[in-house]
C-alpha cells in the first residue's frame, strides 16, 4: 500500500508540472506548421539493421552542490535543494551493522533495525504511526545492514513538519515494544524453517559462508537459539551503543530552503544527546580460506545449482574498474564468454554467469555461477573453470573489450543520472571515507582499461586451484562424482539446529535414580528385552483434533520400522495426508501433490521419533542419550517420578512415571517452532493394554500451551508384521 502511495503521490506532482501553462509547438500538416522535408521524412525511417543505430555520448556526471553542516550535539547533515518536485526525502546512515551482532545473539542488530520502527515511539505505536503516515501518503522507515543503519523518511513539501517531527521521535525515542520483537521472533523463526527449500538459496548461503568462513561475523548463521536469546533489553542497549548524533550522517533532498531545513533539524534534533564512545572498526576478513570442493544432497531436485569461486575486492582498489570489465566479458551478459559457450554452445546451463563484486570496506566475492540439469553438473563445473582459465592465459578481442567497457561505464553512470542518486552516492563514499574525486578517479581508470589490463588483472586476482566450490543437487543423478574436479568433496551438512533447551543440572545421584526410575518403567511395560524385540509396530487410530476453527475427526495409520523410519497417513474430511521420513529426510504427500518435506515439518518427525516410547524406555542403553531424574510430581492424582531423557541432538522430553505402577503416565516437552514460538506439549495416557506381552496405552490426550488440541484411541496395534523401510517409503 505505502509503494502505490508513494508511487501516486509521484505521478500527481508530475502531472502537476505537465499542466502548467506551456507554448504548443505548430503540428505538421496545420494551420502554421512548416511543410515537412524530405530529408526529415527519411531521418524518420528505421534503420535496416541495429549496427545503424547511432547514439549520442553519455552525459558527464555532474556533482551537484550539497551542502554541509555539523550540529552542535555533531549530527552531520548534507542538503541539496531540488525545486523540480514539491517532495522532500531524507536519509540518515548510522555507523553500526550486523558484524557489530554478539555471537551468542545473532540477529541482533536487524532487531533492533526492525523493532525501531515496528515498535513506534514512547508516544504513539507502530500501528498509529502507520496510520498517520499513511494519510499524509509519507514513509518513515529504518533498518540495519551488514555495515550500516538508516532510518529514512518521504514526504510531500507541505507535510514536512508533521512527518519530520514524527520521523525525529522515532530516531530519538524509539520505544521497541515487546510485541513487536515476538513479532520479529515469529517472522525470523518461519524464515529460518524455510531457508532450505530453494536449491539456489542454499548455494549462495553456503558458498558465501564457506568463503568468509563461518565461524566469523561474515560466515554467521541466524539459528533458533539466537532468537531465543534476543530480549527487549538487548535491542536498547544496541541502540544506545550505536545511535547516538555524532555516529549518524543525515542527508536530506528536495523542494526546500536550505537555511530554513538546518534550522528545522536543528529544531527536531536540539534534544539528542546520548554521549558515547567512537565506534570501533568493523572486524577484518579472515584471508586464509583455501577453498575446496562442497556438496549438499537434495534429492527433491532434478537440477545444480553450482557456486565456485574466492574472495573479490573493495571498490577503491586501483584494479577494480579492470577487474569488473573483465568480470563482465566473462559472465556480465547474454554477450560474456559463459553465456557464449557453457550455455549457448555446449547447451550445459540454462544459467550461468560471473561477477567481480566488491565492496565498500572489506572484500567482496568473486563468483561464478552455473544451473543446470543433473546429468551434466560436473560437465558444466568443468566448462566454467575452462572459460576462468582461458581467461587467465590469453588477450580478450578488441570487440569483447568495447562491449563491456561501455556495458561497465554504462551503468556506472546511470547512479547518478538523479541528484537524489548522486547524493546518496555521495553520502556513501563519505560514510566508508572514500577521496572526493572517487567517482572521476573510477570512471577515468574505467575509461582507461586496455586488454593488457584485462590479462594482468584476470592473472593477478582469479585463482582457480584456490576456488570454493559448491554444489547442491541430487548426487545420485550427477554424470560423474564431483571427485572428478580434483579435490576431495567435503559433504555439508544444512540441517537446522534445534533450539537448546535448558537440561537439568546431573550429578551422580540423579543420574542413578534416574536409571532406576527408567528400570521401573521398562518392567512396568513388560521387560527390557520384550522392547529391545519390537522391529517394527502398526498402529491404527481415530483422532479428535480441536482447533481455533473447531473440532474435526481424524482417521491415522502409523507404521513404524525401528529406529528410525517412520509413515503416518491421515485421513482428513477435505482428504487423504500421508508423512513419511527415515530421520533424515522425508515426503509429505496432500491432495495437492507430493512434496519433499519442509524443515519445520521434518524436524517434527525426528522429535516424533525420538519419543516413540518402544526406544525411549531404551535409553539407557543408548550411549547418545542422558536420564536424569528431576523431582517428584504428580500426573492428574497420582504420584510421578520425573525424569529428563535428553540427546546430543539437543531432542528433550520429561518422562512423568507412575511411583507405584511404572507406568509412563505423561511426556512433557517443548514442539517444534514453525512460525511462532514453540508450544509446551503434554501428553497424557491411560487405558493400558497388553500387546504381545508389552504394555501399550491405547488412549493419548494432547495439550499445547494448557489446552487441548486432540484425543487419540487406538483401534488396534500390532508389532513385529514383517515391515522393512523400503515398504514405508513407497508413495
Amino acid at each position: 500500500m505505502k509503494i502505490l502511495i508513494r508511487c501516486l503521490t509521484l505521478m500527481a506532482a508530475c502531472w502537476m508540472l505537465q499542466a502548467a501553462p506551456q507554448q504548443a509547438a505548430p503540428a505538421a500538416g496545420k494551420p502554421g506548421a512548416a511543410p515537412a522535408s524530405k530529408a526529415a521524412s527519411t531521418a524518420r525511417r528505421p534503420p535496416a539493421s541495429y549496427k545503424q543505430l547511432h547514439y549520442p555520448p553519455l552525459k558527464e556526471i555532474k556533482i551537484p552542490k550539497v551542502e554541509t553542516f555539523t550540529l552542535p550535539n555533531g549530527l552531520r547533515l548534507y542538503l541539496l535543494e531540488d525545486h523540480l518536485l514539491p517532495i522532500i526525502s531524507g536519509r540518515a546512515l548510522v555507523r553500526t551493522g550486523n558484524l557489530f551482532d554478539p555471537k551468542d545473539k545473532i540477529g541482533l542488530a536487524d532487531a533492533t533495525g526492525t523493532v525501531m520502527r515496528t515498535g513506534g515511539t514512547a508516544s504513539k505505536t507502530g500501528d498509529e504511526l502507520d496510520q498517520e503516515l499513511e494519510s499524509m501518503a509519507a514513509e518513515v522507515e529504518t533498518g540495519i545492514g551488514e555495515t550500516s543503519g538508516e532510518a529514512n523518511f518521504f514526504t510531500l513539501k507541505e507535510n514536512i513538519d508533521k512527518v519530520l517531527a514524527i520521523y525525529a521521535d522515532l530516531v530519538m525515542h524509539p520505544a521497541f515494544r515487546a510485541q513487536r520483537l515476538d513479532l520479529w521472533k515469529n517472522q525470523t523463526r518461519s524464515a529460518i524453517a524455510r531457508r532450505n527449500d530453494d536449491a539456489a538459496q542454499i548455494a549462495r548461503r553456503e558458498f558465501a559462508n564457506l568463503v568468509y568462513g563461518k565461524d566469523t561475523p561474515y560466515g554467521w548463521q541466524i539459528e533458533y537459539e539466537n532468537v531465543d536469546r534476543i530480549q527487549r533489553d538487548d535491542l536498547v542497549g544496541f541502540y544506545k551503543r550505536y545511535f547516538f548524533p555524532a555516529n549518524v550522517m543525515m542527508a536530506v533532498y528536495g523542494d526546500f530552503s536550505t537555511p530554513e531545513m538546518k534550522a528545522k533539524l536543528e529544531a527536531a534534533f536540539q534534544g539528542w544527546s546520548n554521549p558515547q564512545p567512537a565506534v570501533p572498526p568493523f572486524p577484518p576478513v579472515r584471508q586464509d580460506s583455501k577453498g575446496g570442493v562442497y556438496l549438499v544432497t537434495k534429492n527433491d531436485v532434478d537440477q545444480t545449482n553450482i557456486r565456485m569461486g574466492h574472495l573479490g575486492g573493495e571498490y577503491k582498489d586501483a584494479d577494480y574498474p579492470a577487474l569488473e570489465v573483465m568480470a563482465d566479458i566473462l559472465g556480465g551478459g547474454f554477450h560474456s564468454r559463459l553465456i557464449q559457450n557453457v550455455r549457448t554452445k555446449l547447451g550445459y546451463a540454462y544459467s550461468v554467469g560471473a561477477s567481480w563484486a566488491a565492496s565498500y570496506d572489506h572484500p567482496g566475492l568473486f563468483l561464478a555461477a552455473a544451473g543446470t540439469k543433473s546429468a551434466s553438473t560436473v560437465k558444466a563445473a568443468k566448462a566454467v573453470i575452462q572459460e576462468l582459465q582461458r581467461i587467465r592465459e590469453s588477450e580478450v578481442s578488441d570487440e569483447e573489450l568495447k562491449i563491456s567497457k561501455e556495458s561497465v561505464l554504462n551503468s556506472f553512470v546511470f547512479n547518478f543520472d538523479t541528484p537524489e542518486k548522486t547524493l546518496n552516492r555521495l553520502q556513501t563514499y563519505e560514510y566508508f571515507g572514500y577521496p572526493k574525486d572517487f567517482i572521476f578517479e573510477y570512471k577515468k581508470r574505467l575509461e582507461a582499461v586496455t586488454k593488457q589490463d584485462v590479462l594482468r588483472v584476470a592473472k593477478k586476482y582469479i585463482h582457480p586451484e584456490e576456488m570454493t566450490i559448491v554444489a547442491v543437487g541430487k548426487a545420485s543423478d550427477f554424470d560423474q562424482p564431483l571427485a572428478a574436479l580434483g579435490k576431495p568433496v567435503t559433504p555439508l551438512d544444512i540441517t537446522i539446529p534445534q533450539p537448546k533447551q535448558e537440561k537439568a543440572a546431573a550429578t551422580a545421584e540423579s543420574l542413578a535414580q534416574g536409571k532406576a526410575v527408567l528400570e521401573r518403567a521398562q518392567k512396568a511395560a513388560g521387560g527390557a528385552d520384550k522392547l529391545a524385540a519390537i522391529k517394527d509396530a502398526v498402529i491404527s487410530a481415530k483422532a479428535q483434533l480441536t482447533g481455533p476453527m473447531g473440532s474435526m475427526a481424524v482417521k491415522q495409520k502409523i507404521e513404524i520400522v525401528f529406529p528410525s523410519t517412520l509413515r503416518e497417513e491421515n485421513e482428513l474430511p477435505f482428504g487423504k495426508i500421508a508423512v513419511y521420513t527415515d530421520g533424515k529426510g522425508g515426503w509429505m504427500k496432500a491432495p495437492q501433490g507430493q512434496m519433499p518435506l519442509p524443515g519445520p515439518q521434518l524436524q517434527q518427525a525426528r522429535g516424533e521419533i525420538f519419543r516413540l516410547n518402544e526406544t525411549l524406555l531404551l535409553s539407557d542403553r543408548d550411549s547418545d542419550r542422558t536420564v536424569n531424574f528431576l523431582r517428584k510430581d504428580k500426573a492428574g492424582d497420582r504420584e510421578a517420578d520425573v525424569i529428563e531423557i535428553s540427546s546430543k541432538e539437543g531432542q528433550q522430553v520429561e518422562l512423568f512415571v507412575d511411583a507405584a505402577s511404572g507406568e509412563v503416565l505423561k511426556k512433557q516437552y517443548r514442539g517444534q517452532a514453525i512460525t511462532g514460538p514453540a508450544a509446551k506439549v503434554e501428553e497424557v495416557y491411560e487405558d493400558f493394554r497388553e500387546v504381545a506381552g508389552v504394555r501399550v496405552p491405547f488412549k493419548a490426550v494432547t495439550f499445547q500451551n494448557g489446552k487441548k488440541f486432540s484425543e487419540r484411541q487406538y483401534t488396534e496395534v500390532q508389532f513385529n508384521t514383517g515391515l522393512k523401510p523400503e515398504d514405508l517409503a513407497k508413495p
